[in-house]
């Protein structure tokens, strides 16, 4: 239950999602794709069955009930065109994976947003199509397609071609122009590099786009000044969570030199990096996640990893080759405090 202590200690709720995807069942794209409402069930896009998903989601409610933790049921519905519910398992009830668990700590206050925010409906969701597709309604095809009633749609025939696209860029015009329409859709697109859905702007309506614009011209030299702020502000956090992650690392791996300890904390806590030290679990110094950032930099800075990789050898087959390397890196940057080699934990090691 690794994932679901790092989802309770950020957040103060754990979710079914959140387990599904710590123990690598599912991933981020695939939970994207269902909450566009493009297959029935998540069951399909998960490496396990219904059952092993249905036995997890029992496991953390054991775990849940052992902590403390308050039952809520949230509805899940759809980012496509018909706000259809969504299905976790293809057949039987799945009402137990739409259980938040929630924290006795979470205030009165943030329990009430937390509501007011699973209540409320998703955006809907567009998406910048990458292959061909045909439109169940009319049979033409486009840019754009969203789903309704388990099929892709164009605009058109969704009563969306009147909306006007606004790329994403500008923070303080997107959520004004959101704001003013009646109508607007968050558009994204596949990336197969990072193996993710990534926001391309929104759809809204061009009356809702023009006074957006009128507005953020009027205040944009208050607004400057406040990003100044924020950007000052942000750069203080990750300066204070990279050197709290480093002295987590020389903690957990005290052979290891201080300056490499700060380097791998700056590498993989750089922010918008994506990488394992922005992850949920990282940011509460999970063990696993960070023997993950660790093991990364050894990969690529103690061995023949990348050389490898450059000769044209396969990624799996150039992790197993390089396996024992990096176990002796890590089994030499622990025994400074004694630590047994055995007592390392589960993350992968190449």
């Amino acid at each position: 239950m690794e994932a679901a202590e790092a989802a309770l200690a950020q957040r103060k709720y754990v979710t079914a999602i959140d387990v599904l995807t710590g123990v690598r069942w599912l991933h981020a794209r695939h939970v994207d794709t269902w909450r566009q409402g493009r297959v029935a069930a998540l069951e399909e896009l998960a490496a396990v069955d219904g059952a092993k998903m249905a036995d997890a989601v029992a496991a953390l409610r054991r775990w849940a009930l052992a902590k403390g933790l308050t039952p809520s049921e949230t509805a899940y519905v759809s980012g496509g065109r018909d706000r259809g519910e969504l299905r976790f398992v293809a057949g039987g009830d799945d009402s137990a994976f739409r259980v938040h668990w929630i924290s006795p700590d979470m205030s009165e206050a943030r329990r009430r947003q937390l509501a007011e925010r699973q209540s409320k409906a998703p955006d809907l969701v567009v998406v910048e199509a990458q292959q061909s597709w045909e439109c169940a309604g009319c049979g033409d095809t486009g840019p754009h397609l969203i789903m309704e009633n388990a099929g892709p749609h164009c605009l058109t025939c969704a009563d969306m071609d009147h909306l006007a696209f606004l790329p994403s860029g500008d923070a303080a015009l997107s959520r004004r122009a959101k704001k003013e329409s009646g109508l607007a859709a968050v558009v994204v697109r596949f990336n197969p590099r990072r193996k993710r859905y990534e926001r391309r702007g929104i759809l809204v309506e061009e009356a809702a786009l023009a006074l957006a614009e009128e507005r953020c011209l009027a205040d944009e030299e208050v607004r400057l000044r406040r990003r100044e702020r924020d950007r000052e502000r942000r750069a203080g956090e990750d300066v204070e969570f990279q050197a709290g992650m480093a002295m987590e690392i020389t903690r957990m791996f005290p052979g290891c030199p201080p300056e490499r300890a700060e380097e791998i904390a700056r590498h993989a806590g750089q922010r918008g990096s994506g990488r394992v030290g922005r992850t949920a679990a990282a940011r509460v110094f999970d063990a696993n996640a960070i023997t993950l950032a660790v093991v990364a930099s050894v990969r690529h800075l103690d061995t023949d990893y990348d050389r490898l990789l450059m000769s044209g050898v396969p990624r799996a087959e150039a992790r197993d080759r390089i396996r024992t390397a990096i176990d002796r890196v890590l089994d030499r940057w622990r025994t400074a405090a004694g630590a047994p080699a055995h007592d390392r934990p589960h993350g992968e090691t190449a």
